[in-house]
């Protein structure tokens, strides 16, 4: 994921609402959202990047789930570092809470190149990076995340977290306007944009919610709720590359 918005304990009926677009270059090969039983992970649902072999935000039916950005600076990209997708995968598929899995991650965090990764757990809520080394306890309210540390106020995240609030401060919570929250190509202005080492005409193309450039854009959106009462509704979309146009969808929902 590269942007990812979401609301904890912020909402009568629902514990977690979160909606996050995954880009990516459109050459990259990725299977969309399914449960991993051809893998031996019947229980994982996510998508997978078929170039890494991980994922970059998925859930378990334990009630278990993470998620993962990367962090953009130029000057701090590794020689063949291991896929960040790993990350998100490896936590799904073996028995570890997010705080011991945390604790196992830190001691090889510098082998990856810059990378934001969101745990979800029965006992808590935390975020990592390998930027800041820090373990953080995720508060109640509304946040989000790109390409740097949580709530880093990117204009394309304070915009995102605007607009869930606008939809999380409804009564009866409607994914086609979280989907559509996560369509929004406004750019930020030229004196808004973050200095991130990369080009400026750069930074400007990937600065909106939802990204198109020639080679590289928005691939996929997730929306994700967990009520109260445990019920997980998920839910993915497709696009071809490019386009807002809807190549696939997918829907599940469980008790976990």
């Amino acid at each position: 994921m590269c942007l990812i918005t979401f609301a904890y304990k912020h909402h009568p009926e629902y514990n977690l609402i979160l909606a996050g677009n995954r880009d990516e270059f459109y050459e990259r090969p990725a299977r969309k959202a399914q449960f991993w039983t051809d893998e031996g992970y019947p229980d994982i649902l996510a998508g997978k990047d078929l170039k890494g072999g991980g994922t970059w935000l998925g859930v378990n039916k334990d009630g278990r789930w993470g998620a993962l950005t990367n962090f953009r600076d130029p000057k701090i990209q590794k020689e063949d570092p291991p896929s960040r997708g790993e990350l998100v995968l490896d936590y799904l598929r073996l028995d570890y809470s997010a705080m011991d899995y945390l604790q196992e991650i830190t001691k090889k965090a510098d082998e990856y190149n810059g990378f934001n990764l969101l745990l979800w757990d029965s006992k808590g809520f935390y975020h990592y990076s390998n930027q800041n080394k820090r373990v953080t306890n995720i508060t109640e309210g509304i946040h989000g995340i790109s390409n740097a540390l949580l709530d880093t106020p990117w204009p394309k995240v304070t915009l995102a977290k605007r607009r869930l609030e606008e939809v999380v401060d409804r009564e009866e919570i409607d994914k086609e306007q979280l989907f559509k929250l996560l369509k929004d190509e406004t750019k930020a202005s030229e004196d808004e944009l973050p200095v991130t080492g990369i080009p400026r005409h750069l930074e400007k193309a990937v600065s909106s919610v939802f990204i198109k450039t020639e080679n590289y854009g928005s691939r996929c959106s997730t929306i994700l709720l967990i009520d109260k009462e445990g019920k997980i509704d998920f839910a993915e979309r497709q696009f071809e590359p490019g386009t807002t146009i809807i190549d696939s969808e997918q829907h599940f929902n469980f008790q976990q």
